[in-house]
């Protein structure tokens, strides 16, 4: 029988449910699920699985992604993770394993794999959880080197800053590409406020907007590869451009980074992790409603 995952440009950094059973006890193995509060995975989770809280353990207090070398060094040696191990990450919000993905391709981590339908496909099928905390052997990950945000496929750059988008605005080359919500973009809700409180409503001029739920089907997997293309032919979101998606803090935007770099194969895609968390609160930047 034909695996379906095959049809990706890269399809060995998706793995299924049923593999991922089938290699719960793999000794080099570590399974991360990653969330904004540890309620549900204190509940119930994948065996095996250890946990990131985004607020505290991957954003800074101003909600920026926390890049630092040597936070994420500690955070990949106080979970158990070594240069070899592999990493299979998922989490409750559609996209956070694309997210994770990106985050730690750009920190030089090259084992990483994502579950395809995530969380909710594992529930789903009924496969098993567990409410015991997992614990695991603290290791020495050693230096953590940003790959220069350069790296993943093809030396490609893999993020973009706030100067770099105002230096290329209007250019025909480039998507801008808003994958928040309908209301986020709207500027009609906010998925959260930074503490300073100088945030403003609405979107980049000229962004293309597709939320980046439409990149996964009902059951949480993504979309089959010519489903995907047609979908984002459709929007001018092509492989013969820049593609620079952003969101409110950058991880779904690494999610669609993920898809469009490593699914469907375009070379050259940027997340703008600052995102509307940093866009906003700058007095010069154009805002759109």
């Amino acid at each position: 029988m034909n695996n379906p995952l095959n049809q990706y440009a890269h399809p060995d950094v998706l793995v299924s449910t049923q593999w991922l059973s089938d290699h719960l006890n793999d000794d080099n193995l570590r399974i991360v699920e990653v969330d904004m509060s540890p309620n549900a995975y204190q509940s119930a989770h994948i065996p095996g699985a250890i946990f990131w809280n985004i607020l505290t353990d991957l954003l800074k207090p101003d909600l920026s992604q926390n890049l630092e070398p040597a936070a994420v060094s500690a955070l990949l040696s106080r979970s158990g993770i070594t240069p070899e191990t592999t990493v299979v990450a998922y989490g409750s919000y559609p996209g956070t394993g694309g997210w994770i993905f990106w985050l730690l391709s750009l920190m030089g981590h090259r084992n990483i794999r994502v579950l395809n339908g995530g969380y909710q496909k594992w529930r789903a099928e009924q496969r098993p959880v567990a409410d015991a905390l997992s614990t695991v052997e603290p290791t020495e990950y050693g230096v953590v080197e940003r790959v220069s945000d350069t790296g993943a496929v093809n030396g490609a750059d893999m993020r973009t800053t706030y100067e770099q988008i105002q230096a290329s605005f209007n250019r025909p080359a480039q998507v801008l590409l808003d994958v928040r919500s309908d209301l986020e973009y709207q500027g009609k809700q906010f998925l959260m406020k930074p503490p300073e409180g100088h945030e403003r409503a609405g979107h980049i001029p000229g962004a293309v907007h597709m939320e980046h739920t439409r990149l996964l089907a009902e059951d949480g997997t993504f979309k089959s590869f010519e489903a995907l293309q047609a979908l984002c032919n459709s929007y001018g979101i092509t492989a013969d451009k820049t593609i620079v998606p952003y969101c409110a803090i950058g991880a779904r935007a690494g999610f669609v980074w993920f898809v469009l770099t490593y699914l469907l194969g375009y070379d050259t895609v940027r997340n703008y992790d600052g995102s509307w968390n940093e866009w906003s609160r700058l007095p010069d930047a154009p805002v759109e409603s």
